[in-house]
């Protein structure tokens, strides 16, 4: 990373830090201390990173789960969405809203149809939930189609608005507005109880904060793999380029200069008789043709013959 990255960085994680002026409470803290760790002042991206992680990761591995219904698929996406964060740091480093970039790649590695055809994600887990209530609502909430339940976790589970919520998923406000309306009706079929919005919300917020809290690599491993990654697409884009470099060079090198025009195919002439040469040569003709080369070539013999 640049230092001109690391500075916007800094800028933007500790615009609202700073020492305690004079006449505040010392018992209630300073700004940096009641911040969130992303926006508390740091040095370099990689701290801001750090900070990013250790405060958005649990969080997003289980609401990632809450849309999956599987823990293992869960960490991989967020990891995954850490990893981009990182190679495009200084995209993310001035984004009004960092954790929400990295969730809203979380979300769409999560969801990616193509999840489906993998072996290991074919069936949910088990829910590792104890409230009864709360595995019902995690059932139901899985049989929603992805969009709706995408939309329901947004605004009900996490409190985003409905412009937010539309614009996180890339639909209009009106189309956000009859998911959020159809995903609801979904869920009070199922669960009755759940029929009034207040109280769907309320279980929504606890099923996104409830289970223990997930067993995450270390942020430094994280940047680790992500470099590691991207140095190893980088190296097999070099190797594809440099292949199709030396067989377009090889190419050139064999190809013919000049137009040579292909033989045509022979067809079969039909009303031609065969080729016939002379026929095999019998004991009397060869007697004939040594009688007449031993006599003269001068003489009446030669034009009357003899009778014997």
């Amino acid at each position: 990373m640049s230092q001109g990255v690391s500075a916007s960085g800094a800028d933007d994680a500790g615009a609202g830090g700073g020492e305690g002026k004079p006449g505040t409470d010392p018992a209630a803290g300073t700004a940096a201390d009641t911040e969130p760790p992303c926006r508390r002042p740091v040095s370099t991206p990689a701290e801001a990173f750090d900070a990013l992680y250790t405060y958005s990761a649990p969080g997003l591995v289980r609401q990632a789960y809450l849309l999956t219904g599987r823990r293992r698929l869960a960490h991989e996406s967020v990891e995954r969405a850490f990893h981009l964060a990182w190679q495009r740091w200084p995209e993310v480093a001035r984004d009004r809203d960092p954790a929400g970039w990295v969730r809203a790649a979380a979300y769409e590695f999560a969801m990616s149809p193509w999840q489906r055809l993998r072996p290991v994600h074919r069936h949910p887990d088990n829910p590792p939930l104890v409230d009864s209530e709360q595995r019902e609502l995690l059932e139901a909430l899985l049989e929603l189609p992805p969009p709706y339940r995408r939309t329901l976790v947004l605004h009900d589970g996490l409190g985003l608005n409905l412009p937010d919520t539309a614009a996180e998923t890339e639909a209009s406000t009106p189309a956000a507005a009859n998911r959020l309306l159809h995903a609801r009706e979904a869920i009070a079929e199922q669960l009755p109880h759940l029929s009034d919005p207040t109280v769907l919300r309320n279980q929504l917020i606890a099923l996104v904060n409830a289970g223990p809290a997930p067993q995450l690599n270390p942020p430094r491993a994280v940047r680790t793999s992500s470099e590691r990654r991207a140095w190893l697409w980088t190296r097999a884009a070099l190797s594809v380029t440099t292949l199709i470099m030396g067989a377009t060079g090889f190419t050139l090198a064999t190809a013919p200069t000049r137009y040579e025009p292909a033989v045509s195919p022979g067809h079969q002439v039909g009303g031609v008789p065969p080729l016939a040469g002379p026929q095999p040569i019998n004991p009397r003709s060869f007697m004939l043709r040594q009688q007449l080369l031993s006599e003269p070539a001068h003489g009446p013999e030669r034009l009357v013959p003899t009778i014997p």
